[in-house]
């Protein structure tokens, strides 16, 4: 009786199948790790050619740093979720359900630079898949590079120049992405 009870219990916590084999332990397949880092490479790459224009892909796409407007930005996507206190502060765009999030400042109106920070969910197919090799490794040496600080976080800045315009990759550690800021230069 105490055998068919134990049975019946390690099935329902699936440490065995109905078949009394014992389960394999789940673990993330080299495959899926490899389609998550063709996703986020997907993702970086998505970056390259509309900075030459300003802009970044995706829902903020058309929106132009130095000349889109405040209501250029409201009108695409919406009032901010946080809006900006003060000239120099960020409105601020929560990620939701697949939707990236963003931080918008304004310099005389117009966007004076748009930071993307991604997912939140499945964030290693999108900018939480982006190391700093992978980087490098695609898109050559950068620019400029430096490391800045955050409160007490240290973070590495990496600078790709793009046209007029100014694409930095702020890392909280080589493997660690935290967001994407698009400046004019």
């Amino acid at each position: 009786m105490a055998g068919a009870a134990f049975f019946t219990a390690a099935i329902t916590l699936n440490f065995i199948g109905a078949a009394g084999q014992p389960f394999a332990p789940q673990t993330v397949s080299a495959a899926a790790a490899s389609s998550d880092q063709a996703q986020a490479l997907k993702t970086l790459n998505s970056f390259y050619k509309p900075a030459l224009k300003g802009q970044f892909p995706g829902a903020v796409a058309d929106l132009t740093v130095g000349v889109s407007t405040r209501q250029d930005v409201q009108e695409k996507i919406g009032k901010p979720d946080s809006p900006g206190k003060d000239s120099d502060a960020f409105d601020v765009y929560n990620a939701e359900m697949g939707h990236p999030g963003y931080t918008v400042s304004y310099k005389k109106d117009r966007i004076r630079e748009i930071r993307y920070f991604g997912t939140n969910v499945e964030r290693q197919t999108n900018i939480g898949g982006i190391t700093l090799q992978m980087l490098v490794h695609n898109w050559g040496k950068p620019n400029a590079s430096k490391t800045i600080k955050n409160g007490k976080l240290i973070q590495k800045k990496i600078v790709y120049n793009r046209g007029d315009y100014a694409l930095s990759f702020i890392f909280n550690d080589n493997a660690h992405l935290d967001h994407i800021n698009l400046t004019v230069k």
